[in-house]
């Protein structure tokens, strides 16, 4: 482990050193004076974050305060990210730079072998780079808390009118440990308060991986209240797969203590197992099921042949499942009577471009289905973009979501 730590440590510090190249050339003709600044700026900037980084595997993460880790993260990737969107342009250059060193040897061309950097290439390059390192300063700033609530009415073909109008409030992967104090989540869970929701659905990912995250936020948690309920499932974050345990028994423990989270603060956890809303003998299923991803080797926990024991009669059912790719793999093929399924998982990457008409993530070279509304034939799949966030704190382009849902009969 910490000799791959150390090597892609060592590959990021090549990227520096390359990329330091486009300073060097755009100051080429500056003063001592200039290029000592930019050197020493430079090269203190990037130390500094190898060193921040380093600290925290030697201090060891679950020591450190949580606003510290995720800084000491995010100014990082912030840096290598930006770093490596310049390296890019400094190929191009270096390519033109082969050929010309090349045309250079045939033996009509008597110039000079010594082909130096194209200064307007390396502008371009720190230019570039700078694109990334303000955007997703902003996104820290700006995009981590600038909460957004998307409408969408659900037609549904077999919905009997005693639901028509009916209201769900969806949110998902808070990721509570991302978290350094209630004030932002209090402002998120405002929002919600004022749709005046008939349910709330949350599809999973409470914490990034231990229950001591949701210390401090339970009173904020019991504020999410709706006539029918609130409804909740794990995701995949919530099983603390991803710890180093003391002992099988201690993850055991976490996962319970976590379930006991939910309980506590009024929430209906649904592990492999449904709730029916009743409304004059009309009956709405609510499933909910454990983690079942499809894609990345991600864990499939949920029982679909025990969360729907009990809703036959149901005249609508909507199932609960944090994984996306979920939908296609088993509810498509095994359980078309399931009307909509609310999943959530990719946060769309917290990067992105959403403009009308026009949507973009990384994400979807992951995920078929990552962020909104599909349909195929009379089955719907809603992917949340996640109201919290995880790694890097913050979001550019993708922002956090609070989805509004009314129903409507097709």
């Amino acid at each position: 482990m910490q000799s791959r730590f150390l090597i892609i440590l060592f590959v990021f510090f090549l990227v520096d050193l390359y990329f330091y190249q486009s300073i060097v050339t755009v100051l080429k003709h500056s003063s001592i004076s200039k290029k000592n600044i930019a050197f020493y700026t430079y090269w203190t900037i990037s130390i500094i974050s190898y060193l921040l980084v380093i600290s925290t595997v030697i201090v060891g993460q679950q020591n450190l305060p949580k606003l510290v880790r995720v800084y000491i993260f995010a100014f990082f990737v912030i840096l290598a990210i930006s770093k490596l969107v310049g390296v890019v342009f400094l190929l191009i250059d270096d390519i033109i730079r082969l050929f010309r060193l090349g045309l250079s040897y045939v033996p009509a061309n008597t110039g000079d072998h010594n082909i130096g950097r194209l200064k307007f290439i390396s502008t371009i390059s720190i230019a570039l780079a700078a694109v990334p390192f303000l955007s997703l300063i902003w996104g820290m700033v700006k995009g981590a808390y600038d909460y957004k609530v998307i409408k969408t009415i659900l037609s549904i073909k077999n919905l009997p009118e005693e639901f028509e109008g009916f209201k769900i409030v969806q949110i998902s992967d808070l990721h509570t440990g991302s978290f350094s104090e209630t004030t932002h989540l209090n402002k998120a869970f405002d929002m919600i308060l004022q749709q005046n929701a008939d349910a709330i659905f949350f599809t999973g990912d409470l914490v990034n991986d231990r229950v001591d995250e949701t210390f401090g936020f339970e009173e904020t948690f019991k504020r999410l209240k709706a006539p029918h309920g609130v409804f909740t499932t794990l995701g995949n974050h919530d099983y603390g797969d991803y710890v180093q345990w003391e002992s099988p028994a201690h993850k055991a423990e976490n996962l319970e203590k976590l379930k006991q989270v939910h309980a506590n603060v009024g929430w209906k956890l649904l592990m492999n197992e449904n709730h029916i809303i009743e409304k004059k003998g009309k009956k709405l299923a609510i499933i909910g099921i454990e983690n079942w991803g499809a894609n990345l080797r991600f864990p499939k926990y949920g029982k679909m042949k025990e969360a729907i024991i009990g809703t036959e009669d149901a005249h609508v059912k909507f199932l609960l499942s944090h994984d996306p790719s979920h939908w296609e793999a088993q509810v498509q093929k095994e359980y078309s009577d399931i009307d909509v399924m609310f999943s959530g998982h990719t946060h769309g990457m917290q990067f992105g471009i959403e403009i009308p008409g026009f949507k973009w993530s990384p994400s979807q070279y992951f995920y078929k289905q990552w962020a909104g509304l599909y349909k195929k034939g009379n089955q719907q799949l809603y992917v949340n973009r996640g109201l919290g966030f995880l790694g890097y704190p913050g979001r550019v382009g993708i922002l956090p979501e609070i989805s509004v849902f009314e129903l409507k009969k097709a």
